[in-house]
């Protein structure tokens, strides 16, 4: 029996693919991005919440099937196909299904996710994905319990299991709540794991939070605080660090980590300079860059 959110969706459109965000997959590419209703988590400041947290279905107005996907992302342009806004997890038979519609035509496939899935699941689901934006929402399993409804090592889980046993390409972000989860000790923590457990090649976003759903009350991020968390988390090793929400051209640039050029100039979602070999190397050092630049490597 398939679910009730199959064929439909709330909507679609093509984005940068920096929105999703991921900036060391494809950059400057289109993506088709698409979602349905509903979430598997209880995040009080959801960013997304007219879609996640609904359970009417009224809202899926856009009949598609998976072909029908496919066919009109080729047709737009885009390289790849996002499946995001709510959590894709839920929706989990009409992703797989679209996502090899996708590749049979050779367009990339993303997932925008909390990495909330069972063990049981993620073999199907991640073995259909090129690349994977993964909310770390905090560090903290109290955070997951009060604000999300949900545990912390799961998402863990999940990012070990991105990396030891899968090839897709895996970006984290990691939205900043004033008072919640943006303490320099949690900073701290958060960005060692990443770099013990994943790689210091993992890029790692910090994006500010707007007052939203059940925290409308909570104050905006300040730009301080993402400046700040990067500096932390390129002390750490992390090599990628960005920061998103707010206008901080250095946050949003990607440089050399061996040389310090600057490879990719990004202007809010634009790529204004795209500057790396198509193996994803730094043109003056040769250094390894991680990702994939090129559709063809």
């Amino acid at each position: 029996m398939r679910l009730e959110a199959y064929g439909r969706s709330t909507g679609f459109a093509v984005d940068p693919i920096e929105k999703k965000p991921l900036y060391h997959f494809l950059p400057g590419s289109r993506v088709l991005s698409f979602g349905t209703a509903g979430c598997n988590l209880g995040c009080r400041y959801c960013q997304n919440w007219h879609m996640s947290k609904s359970r009417e279905t009224d809202r899926m107005a856009e009949r598609a099937g998976p072909r029908d996907i496919a066919e009109a992302a080729e047709r737009l342009g885009c390289a790849s196909v996002a499946f995001t806004y709510n959590d894709p997890v839920v929706f989990l038979e009409y992703a797989v299904d679209t996502a090899r519609e996708c590749r049979a035509r050779g367009l990339g496939t993303v997932a925008v996710t909390a990495g909330y899935i069972l063990p049981e699941a993620r073999g199907e689901f991640f073995e259909s994905m090129d690349a994977v934006n993964v909310d770390l929402k905090s560090f903290s399993d109290d955070f997951y319990r009060r604000l999300c409804s949900g545990r912390l090592e799961p998402v863990l889980d999940t990012l070990r299991y991105l990396r030891r046993r899968t090839r897709v390409w895996m970006e984290i972000t990691t939205l900043l709540i004033p008072g919640e989860n943006d303490s320099e000790e949690e900073i701290g923590v958060l960005s060692r794991w990443i770099v013990d457990e994943l790689g210091a090649d993992t890029p790692l976003h910090f994006t500010a939070f707007h007052p939203a759903w059940r925290m409308a009350d909570t104050p905006r991020t300040p730009l301080s605080t993402l400046s700040r968390a990067r500096e932390q988390a390129l002390s750490a090793g992390l090599r990628f660090v960005y920061t998103g929400n707010l206008h901080d051209p250095r946050g949003s640039h990607t440089s050399c980590p061996k040389c310090g050029t600057l490879l990719i100039e990004r202007s809010g979602y634009s790529v204004r300079r795209l500057d790396v070999l198509g193996a994803g190397q730094c043109p003056h050092c040769r250094a390894s860059i991680p990702g994939l630049f090129d559709p063809e490597a």
